[in-house]
């Protein structure tokens, strides 16, 4: 077993060898023709490395020529075959701006937002690639409004805008969780005012009511009375926007809560 394994080794490297020989010279050669023609058979042949490395020697050399189109389309793609988003995105971007005339300048303007949709993270993690990827969507929108891929744009919108209301959320929510309800009420408000059509909107609003009331609760008499008004006026838009939400009961009581601490506040002292 072991020598039919080194026997093979030799054998794969007969193979190898002259390749890398090859590739080694042309690396060397000054024939930019080759290279060129090169670089083109080992994309197609999938092999991005090498041809990324000699399209990366040949963009300056070409540049204002008639390959320079074709050079600067397969380096973008070389790019992103090999998973280097961040890179091939700036270079798709730089396409569409240099050659917009191409018939290559629409798909390149998609591919450079679509670079930044994968470079986007997950929810828990940094957006500013989601917000970048919803910029560049809506840029190639408002560009190519007749685009057969307008579809695809609004569907990759929608999920990107998801992950920012998640986000959102979730950050809302833990304001709440560990107590800070000062800072769950601007929080919860700040969702439900930047997605109105958020599918957390009526657990949200019923979290604003219970935020001014343990807010108000935890706070000095003087701002009492005010916090408690505001959870009053909160349950009072609450029931007439969800009257048969899941969280009505438990609305109710805290409004009951609140008009008792209120009442509770303003009896005469004796």
């Amino acid at each position: 077993m072991q020598k039919l394994s080194t026997l093979f080794f030799f054998i794969l490297l007969l193979f190898v060898t002259p390749s890398c020989s090859e590739y080694s010279k042309l690396l060397k050669s000054t024939d930019l023709e080759k290279k060129y023609a090169m670089a083109l058979k080992y994309y197609e042949k999938g092999d991005y490395i090498r041809c990324v490395t000699l399209l990366e020697e040949l963009i300056p050399l070409y540049k204002g020529t008639d390959k320079s189109e074709n050079i600067m389309f397969h380096y973008a793609y070389a790019n992103f075959e090999m998973g280097d988003y961040a890179l091939a995105g700036y270079h798709f971007k730089t396409f569409a701006r240099s050659f917009p005339s191409s018939t290559h300048a629409e798909e390149c303007a998609y591919m450079n937002a679509y670079c930044y949709y994968l470079s986007s993270s997950s929810f828990t993690l940094d957006q500013e690639d989601t917000k970048a990827a919803i910029k560049e969507f809506q840029s190639f929108v408002n560009q190519y409004p007749g685009s057969t891929r307008i579809k695809d744009c609004n569907e990759t919108l929608d999920k990107l805008r998801g992950k920012l209301e998640k986000k959102s959320y979730e950050i809302a929510k833990q304001y709440y969780s560990i107590g800070d309800y000062k800072a769950s009420v601007v929080a919860f408000g700040n969702t439900l005012k930047d997605f109105p059509e958020t599918q957390y909107r009526e657990e949200l609003s019923f979290l604003i009511i219970k935020s001014y009331f343990l807010l108000a609760k935890n706070s000095v008499d003087l701002k009492k009375e005010e916090r408690l008004n505001l959870s009053i006026e909160s349950y009072i838009k609450f029931v007439d926007n969800y009257p048969k939400s899941e969280y009505i009961k438990e609305a109710e009581s805290v409004y009951d809560q609140a008009l008792k601490l209120k009442a509770k506040i303003n009896k005469p002292q004796i």
